[in-house]
């Protein structure tokens, strides 16, 4: 009769997590169409469980944040720590990290030239070219780096990511537009150096790249993250969401449809 009973109360346990999760509405704010197919299956195995996600798409960058800080919505999945520290630093928002996810590369693309060495050749002939990078202080030091390892600018010693003030030289013009803008850049520029949820997000194929970055998995300023109100931080259902989108459901879309953009940190972990 105890055994019976001590199962009966490890099946109780086991079931009250799931029942304090019921009919639960949750807002996720993301930035790119092909996070729709990424977080598509853990909306549907999640809504067996009594969570209801809905996606919310944001044009820019500098809006999800504020609008999880806000409370207009309950959780974003969109960012790099080294965007997360910069813009959580300087707007003074209170959210916090549950979850790194993956790097998403990003990598340089030409309409103009087939290769990275065509392009330094008609630099060394004397064209002045042009590159367009993201204008925004993370993933313009983000795109430096970039340049630098391609070959086309120098850079002085830095901390965290560099600025314009560590660019010692460089064999091309800088032209700095917003992240969402640079793929609209490409017949217009010699080169662009483009995020990967915006290439994925227009259907680029990341093997059509005429440079591809050299990814550093030790360093987390690069590597994708799940952030709520820090006051949410133990909230089981977000937690619950950031289990189930960490696995083998979103892995599984990953390797199917977006090959070469991602670093999956859980697949890193095995």
């Amino acid at each position: 009769m105890k055994k019976v009973l001590s199962l009966l109360t490890a099946l109780i346990v086991l079931a009250l997590p799931a029942l304090s999760l019921a009919d639960t509405d949750v807002t996720l704010g993301v930035t790119g169409g092909f996070y729709e197919d990424l977080w598509q299956p853990t909306i549907d195995l999640l809504k067996g469980e009594g969570i209801n996600i809905t996606l919310q798409q944001f044009s820019d960058f500098s809006i999800p944040n504020n609008a999880l800080n806000d409370g207009e919505i309950q959780i974003n999945a969109f960012q790099h720590h080294a965007y997360f520290n910069n813009d959580t630093s300087i707007n003074g928002y209170d959210l916090t990290a549950i979850a790194d996810t993956f790097v998403i590369t990003m990598n340089l693309f030409s309409n103009k030239y087939g290769s990275l060495e065509a392009l330094i050749a008609d630099i060394d002939a004397g064209k002045k070219l042009k590159a367009v990078v993201p204008n925004d202080a993370t993933n313009y030091g983000r795109s430096l780096i970039l340049l630098r390892d391609a070959g086309l600018i120098e850079l002085s010693e830095y901390e965290g990511t560099p600025n314009v003030e560590n660019i010692v030289s460089q064999k091309l013009e800088l032209v700095q537009v917003n992240a969402s803008m640079t793929y609209q850049y490409l017949d217009d520029a010699d080169v662009c150096a483009i995020n990967g949820n915006y290439a994925a997000s227009y259907g680029v194929d990341p093997a059509s790249a005429i440079y591809t970055e050299n990814v550093d998995l030790s360093n987390e300023s690069f590597i994708c993250l799940i952030a709520v109100r820090t006051a949410d931080k133990d909230n089981p259902v977000y937690q619950r969401i950031a289990e189930v989108f960490c696995s083998d459901v979103t892995g599984k879309v990953v390797h199917e449809q977006f090959e070469g953009f991602f670093y999956l940190m859980w697949e890193q972990a095995e």
